[in-house]
C-alpha cells in the first residue's frame, strides 16, 4: 500500500516522498481513511507506530479547503500532554505541509514567555499544538477563540490522564464547537479513556492496531539483577562503554536523581546530558537538539521528560530505575525499536524491586529474560526467583544464577543491537 492509495492531496504524498516515507504504518493506513471521511475516531496504538503522522496528515488535507468561516482562533487543535510532544507535533506539520500553502502553526506550552503566546492566540491559526496547563491560563484570561474550530485531536490521551489533565481537557473541550470532529489516541483504552470518549466523541469509529501488552519483538529486553547501587552504576558503565554504540535514553525515577546521574556520567567521560520537568523550555530544546545532533550519546531522563521523542538512533534504552507504574514500561521501551527497526531494552533490578518487577511483567505479558554479564554477576540475586538463563541457554546444575553472556572471542561479551542498522521507512 502506498500513501497515495489513501487519497491524501498529492502535495501530501509529495512531502512525505522527499522525507523519505514510502508505504504508511498499519494505523496509519487504517485510521487515515477514516479521519478523511469526518467520522470521530478513538485510536489505540502502542508508541513508535506513526500516530502523529495518522491525525496530522488529515488535518493538513482538511486545512486545504478554505474554512468554513473567517476570524481569529485555531481550525485545528492538538493536545499533547509535554512540551516534547507538543514540539514533535509541529515538526511533524512543517515536514508534511512542506509543498502545500504555507500553514500558520502555532505552540502555546510552558516554559515560554507569554506575552509572545497571546500575541500569537490573537491571529487566525490553521493549526495550535498545546498543553492543556497552559492553554487553560489562556483560556481563565479570555484570550482563546474556538469558533472557527473543525478538529480537536487528543495525542496521548492516556498519558494526559495519568498526569492529571482530565479535568483541563474536559473544559477545554466544553471551550470548542460541538460540530467539530473529534479524535483521540492513545497507547492504552483502560476504563478512563473509554469514559472520556464517551463524553467528548460523537459515535466515534474505533481502531487497535495493536493491544496495549504489545510483545515488541524488534526489541530485545533484557534484566540485570543488582545488588546495590555503586553495583548498578558499575553495570550501566559496562553496557554503555562495552555495547551502546550509538545513542542510548537511561530512565531514573526523579529529577534530582537524573541530573546526579547524568553529572556522573559526564565527569566519566561520557557525552550525557539530562532532561526532566524542572528545566525550562530552552534548556530542554538545546539537550534535544544536541541529542539529534549526535553531540549527546547518552540522555539521562525522566519518564515525562522523554515522552515523544523520537530519535532514529537510539539503539539502547535501560530502565536505570524501574518505572512506579507498569504501563511506562512499554512507553520507556518504545524510545527505541522505532518504524520496526531493532533496539536493546535493559532493566536494572534488586531486591527491593521484586513486586514492580511482578507487576511490569504481568502488564506486558511475558517474563523477561534474565541475563548477567561475567565479573558484574549479582552476590545477591532475587530470593524469590529460581535460576534464570542469562544468554539464552540454561543455567548449569548446581550452579547459582546465570551464566556468563555469549562470548565473542576477545573476553569481552558479545550483544544484538547496538551496531544494529536502523531503518527510517516510516513516518512518526
Amino acid at each position: 500500500m502506498s500513501f497515495a492509495s489513501l487519497n491524501l492531496n498529492p502535495a501530501l504524498v509529495q512531502a512525505l516522498a522527499a522525507a523519505g516515507y514510502t508505504e504508511p504504518t498499519p494505523v496509519q493506513a487504517q485510521a487515515i481513511p477514516v479521519a478523511l471521511t469526518g467520522f470521530d475516531l478513538m485510536v489505540s496504538a502502542p508508541t513508535g507506530t506513526g500516530k502523529t503522522a495518522a491525525f496530522v496528515l488529515p488535518a493538513l488535507q482538511r486545512l486545504s479547503l478554505a474554512p468554513a468561516r473567517h476570524g481569529r482562533g485555531p481550525r485545528v487543535l492538538v493536545l499533547t500532554p509535554t512540551r516534547e510532544l507538543a514540539m514533535q507535533v509541529t515538526e511533524a506539520v512543517d515536514k508534511y505541509c512542506k509543498f502545500s500553502r504555507h500553514m500558520r502553526t502555532g505552540t502555546v506550552l510552558g516554559g515560554m514567555p507569554y506575552p509572545k503566546q497571546r500575541r500569537l492566540l490573537e491571529q487566525s491559526l490553521d493549526v495550535l499544538v498545546a498543553t492543556p496547563g497552559r492553554l487553560i491560563d489562556f483560556i481563565d484570561q479570555g484570550k482563546v477563540d474556538f469558533s472557527r474550530l473543525e478538529l480537536l485531536v487528543l495525542d496521548e490521551a492516556d498519558r494526559m490522564l495519568d498526569m492529571g489533565f482530565i479535568e483541563p481537557v474536559r473544559r477545554i473541550a466544553a471551550k470548542t464547537p460541538t460540530t467539530r470532529q473529534t479524535m483521540l489516541f492513545s497507547a492504552t483504552l483502560d476504563g478512563k479513556i473509554e469514559k472520556l470518549a464517551r463524553e467528548l466523541l460523537r459515535e466515534p469509529k474505533l481502531i487497535e492496531v495493536a493491544g496495549a501488552q504489545t510483545k515488541h519483538e524488534n526489541i530485545e529486553q533484557r534484566l540485570h539483577y543488582v545488588d546495590d547501587g555503586s553495583h548498578k552504576h558499575r553495570l550501566l558503565e559496562h553496557v554503555l562503554r562495552e555495547e551502546c554504540q550509538a545513542q542510548a535514553i537511561v530512565f531514573t525515577a526523579t529529577k534530582h536523581g537524573a541530573d546526579r546521574l547524568a553529572d556522573k556520567l559526564f565527569h566519566g567521560g561520557h557525552e550525557a546530558a539530562a532532561l526532566h520537568g524542572n528545566m525550562n523550555q530552552s534548556q530542554r530544546n538545546r539537550t534535544l537538539a544536541k541529542l539529534r545532533s549526535g553531540a549527546v550519546r547518552i540522555l539521562v531522563a525522566t519518564d515525562v521528560a522523554a515522552r515523544g521523542i523520537d530519535v532514529a538512533s537510539i539503539s539502547h534504552v535501560i530502565n536505570y530505575d524501574l518505572p512506579k507504574v507498569a504501563e511506562d514500561y512499554v512507553h520507556r521501551i518504545g524510545r527505541t525499536g522505532r518504524a520496526g527497526a531493532t533496539g536493546t531494552a535493559i532493566s536494572f533490578a534488586s531486591s527491593d524491586d521484586i513486586r514492580q518487577l511482578k507487576l511490569i511483567e504481568r502488564y506486558i505479558g511475558q517474563t523477561i529474560e534474565r541475563w548477567s554479564v561475567p565479573g558484574f554477576e549479582a552476590k545477591n540475586p532475587m530470593r524469590s526467583e529460581a535460576p534464570r538463563r542469562g544468554n539464552g541457554r540454561p543455567a548449569p546444575a548446581g550452579r547459582r544464577g546465570a551464566p556468563p553472556a555469549r562470548g565473542n572471542g576477545n573476553g569481552r561479551p558479545a550483544y544484538r543491537g547496538g551496531n544494529a542498522k536502523r531503518g527510517n521507512a516510516n513516518p512518526r
